[in-house]
């Protein structure tokens, strides 16, 4: 997959929001996407901000880094890999998985 283009990298960033909301992803994972918007917006920089151009360099160097180390899992999200995550919701002993089950009429059950 192309990561320099800019409708993978438009739908990788909007993939965020979903991947900060799924409670199966590590917190690590989301705790690297919050130390890249504080440091978005922190007044220290490693290029300072009177190099004007050049200033915006590490800030964009910072969140492609972070966007190709988090791309599998944002991946998920905006290709529709990734379906809701229940489990954390249906901690109970009293859901069972992995059931087969027929549905019969009263006259069918009479049959049998």
């Amino acid at each position: 997959m192309q990561f320099l283009s800019f409708k993978v990298l438009a739908s990788r960033i909007k993939a965020i929001r979903f991947m900060m909301a799924d409670k199966s992803v590590p917190k690590r994972k989301k705790l690297l996407v919050i130390g890249g918007i504080v440091y978005l917006f922190l007044p220290i920089d490693l290029i300072p901000a009177l190099v004007f151009p050049f200033s915006l360099i590490d800030d964009v160097v910072v969140w492609a880094l972070i966007l190709w180390y988090l791309s599998s899992e944002l991946d998920k999200y905006w290709m529709g890999e990734k379906t809701k995550d229940f489990s954390k919701r249906y901690k109970s002993d009293k859901v069972v998985d992995d059931v087969e089950f027929e549905v019969m009429d009263e006259e069918e059950q009479e049959k049998k």
